[in-house]
Parts: C-alpha cells; sequence; structure tokens
C-alpha cells in the first residue's frame, strides 16, 4: 500500500481536480459507501487500524488514536462506518443545525491547489438534528456489534451550530433543539460559534453571550443524555490574543472539558495563489497548512492558560505525522485534520497513524 499517494494523486490531477470540489467530494463520499456495501472495509480496517500503543485517554473517553477527522466533512452522519475504516481515532460529524438548511448558494467550495488549501462558505447545510440523530442511532447500533467483534471504532463526537435564519437573540434555544436531540447519541459535543459562514455567528464568541450558551448546553446536554457529556467549544483563529484568553478563563470557570482550537480563517495572507485569483473566489473560510502557524500559536497560548485536565483538540494545517506529533509535543490532547485528506486520499491517515507510532 505504499503506492497510494501516487495512485491518488493520479486520479486526484486526471480526475477529481477536473470536477467541482463539492461535487468530487460526493463522489468521494459515494465510493466510500459503496466500498462499504460492498465488504471492502472490512479489508482496508485490517491495514489501517492504529496500532494499541496510539491508545489516547481523553473527554474520560479511550481514542484508538490521537488523530481524528475534523467536522466538516461529514456533515450528516451519512458515512461514519467507512470512514472509520480508515483508521481514524474519532470522527466529529456536523455541523448540524436545529433546522435542515441547505447552506449557501453554490458555488460555495474551492480549492487552492497550488497552497493544498479550501475556501468554503457552505453555510451548515446540513438535513438538521432530528435526521442525523436516527442515522446516528442506527450507526451506533453497528458500531456496537463491531466492538464486541473486537473490531476498530473510533469515537465519534458530534458539532453543532446555530440555524441561519434564528436570529441571534433566539440562538441559545436554537442550540437546545440540537443538544436535546443529539447529546443522547454522541460520544462528546462541540458548540461550533466560529465559522465565518452564518451571519453574525462569531458574534458569540464574545464572553457575555458565549457563557449563557456554554452553561445552557452543557446542562441540557447531561440532562437529555442521563450522563455527562464532554462539552466542547471551537474557536477562530482570528480571535486576538487577550479574547483566546478570555475563552480559556470562561472554560475553566464553567467547567467546560475542553476546546477545539481552530477553525477556518477570514484571513488571505501567506497564500502563494495570486491574490486576483483568491479574491475572485468571494467571501468564506480558508484551510490547509496556510494556518498552520497560527493554529499551533494557538494552540500554545491555550495550554499555558489552562489546566491540564481541560482538552485541547488541535486543527488547522496539520499535513504529515511529523505536524500531528509537534501539536502533541505542544500540549495537544487530540489533532483533528481535514483539508489534507482532500489532497492526500485515503490512506493519509493510515501515513499519519504509522508515523506517530514509530516515535514512540
Amino acid at each position: 500500500m505504499s503506492s497510494s499517494a501516487p495512485v491518488y494523486q493520479l486520479i486526484f490531477r486526471s480526475v477529481l481536480s477536473r470536477l467541482d470540489p463539492e461535487q468530487a467530494h460526493g463522489l468521494v463520499v459515494s465510493g466510500l459507501q459503496t466500498a462499504q456495501r460492498l465488504g471492502v472495509t472490512r479489508v482496508l480496517e485490517k491495514l489501517t487500524r492504529p496500532a494499541p500503543r496510539l491508545r489516547t485517554q481523553a473527554l474520560g473517553l479511550t481514542f484508538p488514536s490521537p488523530f481524528g477527522l475534523a467536522a466538516g466533512f461529514d456533515k450528516g452522519a451519512h458515512s461514519v462506518l467507512p470512514l472509520a475504516s480508515l483508521g481514524f481515532g474519532h470522527i466529529e460529524i456536523g455541523t448540524v443545525t436545529g433546522q435542515a438548511q441547505p447552506g449557501n448558494d453554490k458555488p460555495r467550495l474551492f480549492r487552492l491547489v497550488q497552497d493544498r488549501a479550501l475556501i468554503n462558505r457552505m453555510g451548515f447545510n446540513n438535513d438538521g438534528a432530528t435526521a442525523v440523530r436516527q442515522r446516528l442511532e442506527r450507526t451506533r447500533s453497528r458500531m456496537e456489534r463491531m466492538r464486541r467483534a473486537g473490531r476498530h471504532v473510533p469515537v465519534v463526537g458530534v458539532n453543532i451550530g446555530k440555524t441561519k435564519i434564528v436570529p441571534l437573540e433566539g440562538a441559545v434555544e436554537d442550540y437546545l433543539i440540537s443538544t436535546r436531540t443529539l447529546a443522547p447519541v454522541a460520544d462528546y459535543l462541540v458548540v461550533n460559534v466560529s465559522s465565518p459562514n452564518t451571519p453574525g455567528l462569531r458574534q458569540l464568541q464574545d464572553i457575555e453571550a458565549l457563557r449563557p450558551l456554554l452553561r445552557a448546553v452543557g446542562e441540557e446536554a447531561d440532562a437529555a443524555a442521563g450522563r455527562h457529556v464532554p462539552l466542547l467549544v471551537k474557536i477562530a483563529p482570528d480571535l486576538a490574543d487577550a479574547d483566546i484568553d478570555a475563552v480559556a478563563q470562561l472554560v475553566q470557570e464553567l467547567a467546560l472539558d475542553g476546546i477545539i482550537a481552530t477553525n477556518t480563517t477570514v484571513s488571505r495572507d501567506g497564500l502563494r495563489t495570486a491574490p486576483e485569483k483568491v479574491s475572485a473566489l468571494g467571501a468564506g473560510g480558508l484551510s490547509g497548512p496556510v494556518l498552520a502557524p497560527r493554529s499551533l500559536e494557538v494552540l500554545k497560548r491555550l495550554r499555558k492558560v489552562l489546566k491540564d485536565d481541560v482538552v485541547i483538540i488541535s486543527v488547522g494545517g496539520v499535513q504529515g505525522p511529523e505536524d500531528v506529533a509537534q501539536r502533541l509535543a505542544h500540549g495537544a490532547d487530540l489533532v483533528q485534520g481535514y483539508t489534507s485528506f482532500i489532497y492526500e486520499g485515503a490512506f493519509w491517515v493510515r501515513r499519519i497513524n504509522r508515523g506517530l507510532a514509530r516515535r514512540r
């Protein structure tokens, strides 16, 4: 399988890169689902299962590997099982909103191939909390059978956001709809207040708005699930350092379980792609290697402020095992990736897990 990357690169250049990025994403997802139906993923699982020494304790859970898939790839929990067969230690589905919504107008996803980056303004397109709950119930039933059979089973987190048509003053109740519905089927729950693609959403990162939101979601999640559901908040890389410190202090004040740092950025600094081309693509969140320096900076800052028992999931610009190892060395408990998955292909996860295992 060492040739998997060159083969995928050929497919990417000759087929996928010629398609609209969202269409290509749909094709990849369909391929994963077909592989699942044909039983191919059972073979994949044997090739990609993380080494036992990569098991990581965080959030009161056991993660098969510290490396997982960030929210955004599987918004509706359509592909958890085939994605699991690739070796992810956890899979974060979403962002899910209380009501189903189509997201922003297309086109809304763009590649910057020279930078191995993406710009997206998807706008939380998803089927809504109720539909996602039903899929996750079916998936969890199958995962439990897999666990009893000794197979690889990742942790499954759920990322929730605000429905676009709900005004900011109704945001708390809107998040609570998703919380009540999804907390019972989530290993952990993430409050997303940092996407740049829902108007006004980032205003919820203001401490006075964030405090009642996080408190309410935390209480509702535990009540709905009948157990403690680990709760994290996902923040933007564009926050000022003082605001990052304030969020960290709030997390400790409310005894939240952790922070995910960071989401996509509205900045366009550091790109090699021609500025006029980038400008022509319009608004949206930028992800990819260009985000790595700021993501690492935020991680270091958070780790200095937060107590050791507050979990940090670091995401942003991760490409290979050395990047994941660096984040772990600087205090991340877990690491997530997404954009490089698009450019590297299915065996990217296997290469990262193998690289990490060699370091342990």
